[in-house]
């Protein structure tokens, strides 16, 4: 009976099989997982386990950070705080007198009986990010259905004219920018009054058309609603001039808008309440004809004075 003995040293498979087959497993993990995502729940659990760790290794450098930070965020608040002391005391006489103007402007009004400008009120909504669409101008906002949010109402920051709401949803809502192609906004020309429309170019500026070549516009020139189109109040801020183009084989001029607000910018707006509609007077309404005046045959009896 032959018996030999046991080897010294275990041998397996070759370095090279090995090699081979675990970068087959690895190819294979990664084509399912960026196909089917069948990895997904493992990531979650080893970042379940290994996040207190990062926050632990991370610790010493956020303390160091947080009380380098509160000492200088302290010295910084002393410093606001004594300006916003002067700015207060040194506006103080400025709002006094713009309540006096305020005041007395509401007196003068009533005593012309002029019809008094319909008070500015909405809400504030946060942009949550920008449209998929790369050929238009849009982003969403935090405010919808649920907000009482309706297509059409305008849309304005710190600044001036943001755009107008479009489309709403139940919890979301979505604003076209004054800047894209399909926006139009009713302006009037703040220096001469003159009444035109603004249009977005789709590239961040604006065009005022129809104006004629010798119109008198100029660089810098600010541009504000006219409130004619029912939906943005008069004299809000849309844009200012930034470069005309005047040719004579032409009828119109090219002028070309920058936009005040900040459209490209994150952040937060506010979405204005619809305008209510203007309310004839009694005395304009067209009065019913009395009874005694006409005959029934339609035509009206003269009567002798």
């Amino acid at each position: 009976m032959d018996h030999q003995p046991p080897p010294f040293f275990k041998r397996g498979p070759a370095p090279l099989a090995r090699l081979s087959f675990y970068a087959m497993l690895s190819l294979a993990l990664l084509f399912f997982d960026s196909r089917f995502q069948t990895l997904e729940l493992l990531r979650q659990a080893v970042s379940l386990f290994t996040h207190p760790i990062q926050q632990l290794a991370q610790a010493p450098i956020e303390f160091l950070r947080n009380s380098t930070d509160y000492f200088s965020s302290l010295s910084q608040l002393r410093e606001e705080n004594a300006l916003l002391r002067r700015a207060r005391l040194s506006g103080a006489e400025a709002l006094l007198r713009a309540r006096d103007l305020e005041a007395e402007n509401d007196r003068l009004r009533k005593l012309l009986e002029v019809r008094e400008r319909q008070r500015i009120s909405g809400r504030v909504a946060q942009i949550l990010y920008a449209a998929r669409d790369p050929f238009s101008r849009r982003v969403v906002v935090d405010k919808g259905q649920q907000d009482k949010l309706s297509a059409g109402q305008p849309v304005v920051d710190d600044a001036g004219v943001i755009g107008q709401v479009t489309r709403v949803f139940p919890f979301v809502s979505e604003i076209t920018l004054i800047t894209d192609k399909d926006q139009a906004v009713p302006i009037q020309i703040l220096r001469t009054g003159q009444r035109s429309v603004v249009f977005g170019l789709g590239d961040g500026r604006l065009e005022l058309r129809f104006l004629p070549v010798n119109a008198d516009v100029r660089e810098d020139d600010l541009l504000v609603t006219s409130g004619l189109d029912g939906v943005f109040p008069g004299g809000l801020p849309v844009a200012k001039v930034s470069h005309i183009e005047r040719d004579t084989s032409y009828t119109f001029a090219r002028v070309y808008c920058l936009p005040l607000a900040g459209v490209e910018n994150f952040g937060e707006v506010m979405v204005l309440d619809p305008r209510e509609a203007l309310s004839i007077p009694e005395q304009l309404k067209p009065q019913p004809a009395p009874a005694s005046a006409t005959r029934p045959g339609g035509r009206r009896r003269l009567r002798r004075e």
